[in-house]
Parts: C-alpha cells; sequence; structure tokens
C-alpha cells in the first residue's frame, strides 16, 4: 500500500514526538540557561505535552493539506474514550478517602509479613497493588500505586539507582498485572470482545503466569536493595488520616462506577462530576486533588491517538508478516514505541488469526509494557506523580530503559515458557 503525503507527514512527525519523548531533559536545560523564553522551554520539557504537541501539528498541516473540514472530520473520527476514562479514574483514586483505604490494605499485608524497616511495604507496594489493576483497572492502580511510593519509600535521601528500579519493576508490574481480567488492562480491552475472551480465559491462560512474574520482580527488586530499605523506618498513617467509613463507601463506589462505565463517557464523566461536588462539600476529606497531573496524561494520550491513527499504513503489515513466536519479540519491541493497546488494537482487525498468535500477540504487548513512557496507558500517570523526585523532576528515558529490561525478561520468560 502507497502511503499518502499526510501518511507520511504524521509518520515523520511520530518519529519526532518519540525522538523529543527521549530529548526533555535538554529542553529543561534550555530553560535555565535562557531565562527569556524559560516557560516556553518547560512545556517542551514536559514529558506529558509532548503527543499533544505534535498532534496539534499534525492537525495544522491536515488542515493546510486537506483543509479544515477534514481535520475536524478526522478529530471527530478518533476515540478519545480512554484519554477521558484514564482522567477521571485518576482523579477519584487519587483522592484521600480511596488512597486511605488502599494504604489500610497494604499496610495489613505489611504487618503480616513481619520484614524489618520498610521492606514488607516496598514488596507488598509492588506485588498487591499492581494486582488490584486486575480489578480497579491498570491506571487506577498505577496512581495508587505511584502515590503511596512518593509518599512512604522516596524519601530524598534514598539512591537514584534505587528509584529507577522501584518505577521499572512498577511499570513492567502494573503493564502485566491487569491481565488477571479480560476488562482492566489496555491492549486486552482492545481485543476482549472481538476474540470472545473473559475473565475464565485470561485468569488460566495469562493471571497466573502474570501474578508469578509481578512477585519475581518485586522480590528481586526487594532483595536487591533489602539494605536501604531496612534501614528505612516503615511510615505509619496519621491519626489525621482517619475517614468515616461512609465516606471511604462512597468513593470506592464511585471508582467503581467509573471503572463498571469505562466504555460510557457521558456516564463516568457524570459520575466524575458527581465526584468533584461531594470533594467540594466535604473538602476536609480531601486533600489537593490532581487534576493537573490528570489532565496532562490525558492530553498525553489524546495526542497518542491523534497521531496514532495515521501509522496503521505501516504497522499493521510489519506486525502482521510475523510468525507467532516473531510477533511476540516484535511486539514487545515495537511497544516501546507505541502504545500497546495500539498493536492489539490493530491485530483484532485481521481476520483467521490463530489462537496461538493471539496469545503472542497479547503477551508481548503487556510484556513490553514497562519499557517506556508511551509504552503503556497508565505510565505517564506513574511517571506524572513520582517525577518530582528525579534529577531535575525529569525520568531520564533511556534510564527507565534499563531499568525496565530485567523486570521486562522476567515476565517474557512467563508469558513464553509457561
Amino acid at each position: 500500500m502507497s502511503p499518502t503525503t499526510l501518511q507520511i507527514i504524521a509518520a515523520v512527525f511520530f518519529a519526532a514526538a518519540i525522538a523529543h519523548t527521549f530529548s526533555t531533559q535538554y529542553f529543561e536545560r534550555l530553560a535555565h540557561t535562557r531565562p527569556a523564553h524559560a516557560g516556553l522551554w518547560h512545556l517542551l520539557g514536559e514529558v506529558e505535552v509532548v503527543f499533544g504537541f505534535w498532534a496539534a501539528l499534525l492537525i495544522v498541516a491536515m488542515t493546510a493539506t486537506d483543509g479544515l473540514a477534514p481535520a475536524l472530520d478526522y478529530l471527530d473520527t478518533r476515540n478519545f474514550t480512554e484519554a477521558l476514562f484514564v482522567f477521571a479514574i485518576m482523579v477519584i483514586a487519587a483522592s484521600k478517602p480511596v488512597l486511605y483505604a488502599a494504604q489500610s490494605c497494604v499496610y495489613g499485608v505489611t504487618r503480616a509479613l513481619r520484614l524489618p524497616g520498610s521492606v514488607g511495604l516496598y514488596f507488598t507496594i509492588l506485588t498487591i497493588t499492581p494486582l488490584l489493576g486486575s480489578l480497579i483497572t491498570e491506571p487506577a492502580a498505577m496512581t495508587l500505586a505511584a502515590l503511596i511510593l512518593r509518599d512512604r519509600i522516596f524519601a530524598p535521601w534514598i539512591s537514584t539507582r534505587l528509584k529507577y528500579a522501584t518505577l521499572g519493576v512498577l511499570l513492567v508490574n502494573v503493564s502485566i498485572g491487569g491481565t488477571l481480567t479480560h476488562f482492566a488492562a489496555p491492549p486486552v480491552l482492545m481485543v476482549a470482545t472481538q476474540w470472545d475472551w473473559n475473565t475464565d480465559f485470561m485468569l488460566h491462560t495469562f493471571g497466573w503466569k502474570a501474578a508469578l512474574a509481578v512477585a519475581i520482580n518485586a522480590a528481586a527488586a526487594t532483595a536487591l536493595f533489602h539494605r536501604q530499605l531496612a534501614a528505612m523506618p516503615i511510615a505509619q498513617p496519621k491519626a489525621s488520616l482517619r475517614m468515616p467509613r461512609p465516606m471511604i463507601a462512597i468513593h470506592l463506589a464511585l471508582l467503581a462506577g467509573v471503572v463498571v462505565c469505562s466504555h460510557h463517557p457521558a456516564a463516568f464523566i457524570g459520575l466524575l462530576l458527581f465526584f468533584l461536588g461531594i470533594a467540594h462539600a466535604y473538602s476536609h476529606y480531601q486533600d489537593r486533588l490532581i487534576l493537573r497531573e490528570a489532565m496532562l496524561v490525558s492530553f498525553f494520550l489524546a495526542g497518542l491517538v491523534v497521531l496514532g491513527g495515521q501509522q496503521q499504513w505501516w504497522l499493521q503489515p510489519l506486525l502482521m508478516e510475523m510468525s507467532s513466536d516473531a510477533v511476540f519479540i516484535g511486539a514487545t519491541a515495537l511497544t516501546a514505541v507505541t502504545d500497546n493497546a495500539a498493536l492489539t488494537y490493530l491485530g483484532s482487525l485481521v481476520e483467521g488469526l490463530t489462537p496461538e498468535f493471539k496469545y503472542m500477540l497479547v503477551a508481548g504487548a503487556v510484556t513490553g509494557g514497562g519499557l517506556t513512557i508511551i509504552a503503556n496507558a497508565p505510565n505517564p500517570a506513574g511517571i506524572a506523580l513520582l517525577r518530582g523526585h528525579f534529577q531535575d523532576g525529569q525520568v531520564a528515558p533511556l534510564k527507565l530503559l534499563m531499568a525496565a529490561l530485567g523486570p521486562t525478561l522476567v515476565a517474557a520468560a512467563a508469558f513464553y515458557f509457561l
């Protein structure tokens, strides 16, 4: 298939956006060395802004080549449900009552482990929370895990190596931890209806392998940094964090409602607005809502949808020419440079795929979901909440890639050999 001029432009912009995500630290340095335009450089240094910025340029190019009406028609045909859903789930999942409930669960498991310092807490965060993603969805699990890590583990004095290793394990474990059900992980959600995959199928085909890999990754990271974690006193929840049970129940019900209505923006946005009303009425039970962080992540995903919609001409043939074994490796690698849900969605459009090919495609997509910020939809959420603890407030993409390689190989071995 011969690409159109617009498709070639979109592919160039897509490549530029990927290069931009690996260059955000350069723009942050420009903000310090050239203060006259510091605002612009800070804007271009925001990872979450990158794809939205290049998507806007694509719409400008589309308007210049085809006219305003086709550009607007293209936007109208894009599905922004996932971007809106992530915004809603992040805001509610990061609310004080939900975080209190999650912390209570995590601390309960931690006390049962009876490990020194913050060792048990660290292990629990990296295992229980990602697996909870199969129930509350991956974006919610990522938000909760990142918030607990930010407040309880990421002290100023811990090593940079521990921070990157933790982030790498978290991203990989959340990517694979949502595969115990058919509705929580975006790559699975894209194909579940088309391929008739239900929760029973996911649990027996993917789930137990994912749970094993999650536990191994968390145990390896805990063992590697055992001394630092053992020396870190466990930060107990303050008495001021006590929440009335009805308040917790209402927030958890709203969170569950957003999850159940995840395919219906009118419904879950309505629930979000209802939540905002409750949060305002009972503001003494809330911390600052993470509206800015959630909005940036949604902007990132929306930009990815706009740019990704013009990449099918090269991505689908590349994917479909592979054998079942090759598609596992190919999907894992391609996930690093494009959202893994986009890969599985393209696969769902092809008729006649064997069950083995379908399994390998989805397994590869979730395996590579922790390699980069754009590999999995929840990744920007976790990075947005934790990046303030990294140098210059930025997560270095290459360091993240190296930190995620080990956990990715463990996940690959679990899905391929078991």
